[in-house]
């Protein structure tokens, strides 16, 4: 399988149900809202999926918390939602998932409008784009991929335009990978020293995206630079106490390392049916 730049490795989708497969498969859930493709998707129970991938990541986390000698409480987990249609979000919010995390802004927007009831906190973890600066902050309850001082400014000016906050997480490459987002390590400290600059952002901590590697050393080596980097940074500024590390593929190494915040999707909403849908090893059907 082909290396990715999104949460793991490139898994080729399966061939799309035929019309009439499809439409046996739709006709067998107990949720008429289903329509075919949410089906072979999701299966007939996205409730009880989610429900039981949910309690099993929680169960993970447990074991990866034992073998570090911490609290489960010490780690939160934000579900990682994108490309999940809003109307399928609903079943996850009703097992229990009241926070969404989301890579492009005008999807979350999106889904933020149609879910507007429910009071769901979200968060940005993708690389955003100066021009969708007003579209985030009219909603996003944090961000954690801030890596310039240009678009801390815009989000602050923005924010201040409309009385609000926003947690923001420092996203730093840890990885040396020319494919990612995120500070060089060397460059940390004086945009940290630059964070005051700006009230209306609220410093959490650090963030990064690891190796995508099957060879978990080299993984775990990223979230040790995080940690180091992390310890270095609240010398400066101690609000920048928390590290969000940590996907599908590898969270329990981020916890064994330190992540306070883990980022999973794949391994509660199954596969994306995108062309690059991927999964870490371990998680794709053999």
């Amino acid at each position: 399988m082909a290396k990715s730049s999104d949460e793991g490795y490139r898994h080729e989708p399966s061939a799309p149900a035929s019309d009439g497969a499809a439409g046996r498969a739709a006709g067998c859930t107990q949720f008429p809202e289903l329509t075919a493709n949410d089906v072979e998707r999701f299966g007939p129970d996205p409730l009880g999926l989610f429900k039981a991938n949910l309690a099993n990541v929680e169960d993970r986390i447990t074991h990866a918390c034992q073998r570090a000698g911490r609290a489960h409480a010490s780690v939160r987990l934000l579900p990682i939602t994108k490309t999940v249609p809003a109307h399928i979000l609903r079943f996850a919010y009703q097992a229990g998932i009241h926070s969404f995390g989301e890579n492009r802004v005008q999807e979350a927007l999106g889904k933020h409008a149609t879910l507007a009831e429910l009071p769901i906190e979200w968060s940005i973890v993708g690389h955003l784009q100066t021009n969708k600066v007003k579209s985030l902050t009219c909603f996003a309850h944090e961000f954690h991929a801030l890596d310039s001082l240009r678009l801390a400014d815009l989000l602050n000016e923005r924010l201040a335009r409309e009385d609000r906050f926003l947690d923001v997480y420092v996203q730093v490459n840890t990885s040396g990978e020319e494919s990612k987002f995120g500070l060089h390590p060397d460059a940390l400290p004086s945009f940290v020293d630059a964070l005051g600059r700006f009230p209306r952002l609220r410093p959490r901590g650090l963030m990064t995206l690891a190796l995508f590697s099957t060879d978990m050393g080299k993984v775990r080596l990223c979230f040790r630079l995080l940690r180091r980097l992390r310890d270095e940074a609240c010398k400066r500024n101690p609000a920048l106490a928390e590290l969000s590390m940590g996907m599908s593929g590898d969270f329990e190494v981020a916890i064994e390392e330190g992540a306070d915040v883990v980022r999973v999707g794949q391994a509660i909403f199954g596969k994306r049916p995108t062309p690059d849908g991927h999964y870490w090893p371990g998680l794709a059907p053999t």
